[in-house]
């Protein structure tokens, strides 16, 4: 669904920030100035949000993650809600710096929250002082709090949506550095030269954070849904034409390639028997010598 002029004037995406405060890198995107406030070209803004719709959808049809970020008090509640509502990771809390270029530590950082369950289950608690339980608790909600949104996410996320650039620069400078798309809501105050996906909008205002995450949530929900009619057609075609499905295939060939190759079996070789000769005629006994 497009997002209309009016949406985004209702919104108040409009307001940038003060003069003075502004990025000339913005200008492209800035309409006029109003009592010394910077006003944005909303119809860029809408072609714009819906440029990164569409490459949001194809992303999320493909079956790749969007790691969804914004800290900032205004966008948390609602970027939690959106992406939970459409199956992808988030950052609400702190970004940890690493947490794309040190993947690997952050997820081993995942692994210890399912170690601390398994702790709880299997009784290992039951056999450590009250303080240790009371340590390892504490730990366990920290991770939750600030890991527990990307409990589910394996692998790097094929794309960044982040709302305030500005703030959170570091995740912008994690991504560029892995080569990871970044989509952002940019204000006027903030550097769209590092965005891929560039929205200009008011990234303070709740409601206009609201209304750009449903337009590209929206077109993701889109994209996921069309993944799996893509998925449902292929197997009905491979059912109906009576071959394996490609979904299966892959999985089979996954798991043939991860088993260990078993050695052949040596087969004893079978030797021809020796053809039978025909017995040797005796020869003829020599008499002995007579004796003189």
């Amino acid at each position: 669904m497009r997002t209309s002029f009016d949406q985004l004037l209702e919104a108040g995406c409009h307001f940038g920030h003060l003069k003075r405060k502004w990025n000339p890198a913005m200008a492209p995107y800035i309409y006029m100035e109003r009592n010394g406030i910077h006003i944005i070209d909303l119809n860029k803004t809408a072609v714009k949000i819906d440029e990164a719709a569409e490459a949001m959808k194809n992303i999320a049809r493909s079956g790749r993650k969007i790691l969804f970020v914004g800290t900032k008090k205004q966008a948390q509640e609602i970027i939690a809600a959106k992406a939970q509502e459409v199956g992808m990771p988030y950052i609400t809390e702190r970004w940890a710096g690493g947490m794309l270029t040190n993947f690997p530590t952050i997820r081993k950082a995942v692994k210890k929250m399912s170690v601390i369950d398994k702790m709880m289950t299997d009784g290992t608690f039951d056999n450590i002082s009250k303080r240790e339980k009371l340590q390892i608790t504490r730990q366990r909600e920290k991770l939750e709090k600030n890991l527990g949104s990307i409990a589910d996410l394996n692998r790097l996320p094929s794309a960044l949506f982040v709302v305030d650039v500005m703030k959170e620069h570091i995740a912008v400078a994690e991504a560029n550095r892995l080569g990871i798309p970044v989509f952002g809501i940019v204000d006027t105050n903030s550097n769209p030269n590092d965005i891929d996906y560039v929205i200009p909008a008011n990234d303070d205002a709740t409601k206009s954070i609201e209304v750009i995450l449903n337009a590209v949530c929206d077109a993701v929900k889109e994209g996921i849904e069309e993944r799996k009619v893509e998925k449902a057609d292929e197997e009905a075609a491979a059912a109906q034409a009576g071959e394996e499905a490609p979904v299966q295939k892959e999985r089979r060939q996954r798991v043939r390639k991860a088993a260990p190759k078993a050695e052949p079996e040596k087969v004893a070789e079978v030797k021809p028997e020796p053809a039978a000769e025909a017995p040797a005629e005796e020869a003829p006994k020599a008499e002995p010598a007579a004796a003189e």
